[in-house]
């Protein structure tokens, strides 16, 4: 911290007051620099949290976090914030373990007003804080900042449209435009007009016109005025969508000056009604490998400060999201049927090949898990083999459109749920450890989970064939095992015998499958000879050889990288008592509480998951029964 001149004495954003303008534009690259240097050794959202420096400083001089409420979408964009409200000397722990977080975090700290890990969730946040605090009565301002395609999702919307109908003041969205997406290039003219609109000399005649044409010509007056005024506007700037749904739009303006951005701040302040400041920034802005390449830099591994090349193991295999998107090219090469869909993560969920061979057929709808699922149902109900990738974390999104337009009319729809399990540095926003549990409920679903690189291969296979609507989920990380040529149809529910042993019986899910291996390794040099099983059809389940196994073993072991409350082991349970069978039963995964952040092999040993813990506690369990050690 010594190398930065400003940034070293600043302690929080009071102290932004006292700063020459001069020195901010220094703290400006500093807090830049500090950022580049802690994401590239702790990997991050790094591009847009750049993009937001002057927005960050801006806002922090408008507005007092400790009276107004600033609700940042997502909080990724949020790390020139964490640094200015007193975490700048913790932000070295970005993201690691017993560090802080990724993300905005209300247990963190109080100047972080509401906590989000999926998007598009501040407008209404925001909203809801905006109205407590008129029913309470209490001062401060409510500020929304959405951005990083956060707009393109329907609950967005939905806030915009509740809060035109409900006309609050002292409540502002700050629209955080880095794609371009929405308006022109920021040029002279957007400043001068924004500088025109916001100034108070334009504002109160404006305001008190409206007044005058209500009194004397009623309703109809004051919608005439402002037809006119929407009119006007329009020719300068592209805010006509946000002033129909009540807001005044003001925009756009160039979100990396902060001076400009801090008056119009300012005077935004002193305007009555619901208002949409529109904010344009560079993604990645002041470090060039972010700048030429925003998509890989929205959310990095911790890569090489001089070059921007993410540091990967020597001789690292390829994602089961590469796996996935690799074989699914392959298969649609042959089926011309088969599309695929992603709500905004074409890359991570390893569709950019697809996209590029096929993209007629290739569908990205935007930050709309709900659309997804029901755009993939319309394309099955009309003959389509609809492949959907999604996050885990992000299918909860989707959940009743699974259900409602998949499931109950029985539409042959593939899930390919990616980041299943635990995913390391972004924490319970992010862990896919749900998916299991609220999938399982749902009638007329297959639920499967491939234990390595080729039996991914031949499920994806398997689930395009089925005409069913089929789940396939897989981890984050590098794959197991090795690939074929070619594909081979799985039998839906049945399972893998890999080493027959006695008494006790290890079922895997997923990667869990190598643990259950490696476990039974361990078990074995204690004098004990598991069974493993790959468990790799969650639902419908091999009722046979689970059968056969509830007989002759007299333990079972469950292991699976997901919420132990409805899970693989909690369907093997309800069998077991369904059954009237009295096998003792020892489950393995994620306990009922949200996991916190850091790496997953860290995460795994305090949930006692490593090999060698789950080898103890088995060895526990079975040791005070009379088990015959095999000689």
């Amino acid at each position: 911290m010594n190398r930065y001149k400003v940034l070293k004495e600043i302690k929080d954003y009071r102290d932004l007051k006292r700063l020459s303008k001069e020195e901010i534009k220094l703290l400006t690259e500093e807090i830049r620099d500090y950022i580049i240097d802690v994401t590239s050794k702790n990997g991050g959202h790094i591009g847009p949290s750049l993009g937001v420096v002057e927005l960050t400083i801006a806002l922090l001089m408008a507005f007092d976090p400790k009276v107004d409420r600033l609700v940042w979408d997502i909080g990724h964009q949020a790390y020139a914030y964490k640094i200015l409200t007193g975490r700048k000397e913790e932000f070295k722990t970005l993201r690691q373990y017993k560090g802080i977080s990724g993300f905005l975090k209300r247990k963190e700290s109080p100047y972080d007003h509401f906590g989000a890990g999926h998007s598009s969730t501040s407008i209404s946040a925001a909203l809801g804080m905006r109205v407590a605090k008129d029913l309470k009565k209490e001062e401060g301002y409510t500020v929304a900042i959405i951005g990083d395609g956060a707009m393109t999702a329907g609950e967005a919307f939905e806030g915009l449209n509740h809060a035109g109908w409900l006309d609050p003041s002292k409540f502002i969205v700050i629209l955080n435009d880095n794609q371009m997406s929405i308006s022109p290039n920021v040029g002279a003219i957007y400043t001068y007009f924004n500088k025109i609109i916001t100034n108070q000399v334009f504002q109160k005649p404006r305001q008190k016109l409206k007044e005058i044409l209500k009194t004397i010509f009623g309703e109809s007056g004051a919608k005439m005025a402002r037809k006119l005024e929407e009119y006007i506007k329009g020719l300068f700037a592209p805010g006509v969508i946000f002033e129909e749904l009540g807001f005044t739009y003001v925009g756009t303006i160039d979100g990396h000056n902060i001076f400009d951005l801090e008056k119009t701040l300012e005077n935004v302040k002193q305007m009555r009604g619901p208002i949409l400041v529109h904010v344009i920034t560079q993604k990645g802005k002041g470090y060039k490998p972010a700048e030429d390449n925003p998509t890989p830099f929205h959310g990095i591994s911790p890569f090489d400060k001089i070059t921007g090349t993410p540091i990967k193991k020597a001789g690292a295999k390829p994602s089961w999201s590469k796996a996935f998107g690799e074989a699914l090219v392959e298969l649609a090469e042959k089926d011309d049927k088969i599309v695929a869909i992603t709500p905004a993560m074409k890359e991570g969920s390893g569709l950019t090949e697809f996209a590029e061979k096929f993209p007629e057929r290739f569908f990205d709808v935007g930050i709309a898990e709900q659309h997804a699922a029901t755009f993939a149902a319309g394309l099955a109900a009309e003959g389509m083999k609809p492949v959907a990738s999604f996050y885990s974390t992000f299918l909860q999104r989707a959940y009743d459109q699974v259900i409602h337009d998949i499931a109950i009319q029985e539409l042959p729809v593939v899930l390919a749920i990616d980041r299943a399990g635990l995913v390391g540095e972004d924490g319970p926003t992010h862990h896919g450890i749900f998916d299991i549990s609220f999938l399982r409920a749902i009638p007329n679903i297959i639920i499967s989970a491939p234990k390595d690189w080729q039996e991914l291969r031949n499920l994806l296979y398997t689930a395009v064939k089925s005409g069913k609507i089929f789940a396939i989920r897989y981890p984050r990380g590098s794959v197991i095992g090795e690939k074929e040529e070619g594909f081979e149809e799985i039998q839906i529910g049945s399972w893998e015998l890999l080493e027959k042993g006695r008494d006790i019986a290890i079922l895997g899910v997923g990667k869990y499958v190598k643990k259950a291996l490696e476990t039974r390794d361990i078990l074995k040099k204690y004098g004990y000879n598991p069974t493993v099983i790959n468990a790799r059809f969650i639902r419908p389940f091999d009722e046979k050889m689970l059968t056969d196994i509830l007989k002759t073993h007299k333990y079972i072991v469950t292991m699976e990288d997901g919420s132990l409350n409805g899970g693989f082991g909690s369907a093997v349970a309800e069998y077991i008592i369904d059954n009237n069978y009295s096998n003792l039963l020892i489950r393995f995964g994620i306990p009922d509480r949200f996991i916190e952040h850091g790496k997953i092999e860290l995460l795994e040993k305090d949930l006692g998951l490593l090999p060698e813990q789950m080898a103890e506690k088995i060895k526990e369990k079975i040791s005070d029964i009379n088990y015959k050690v095999v000689g």
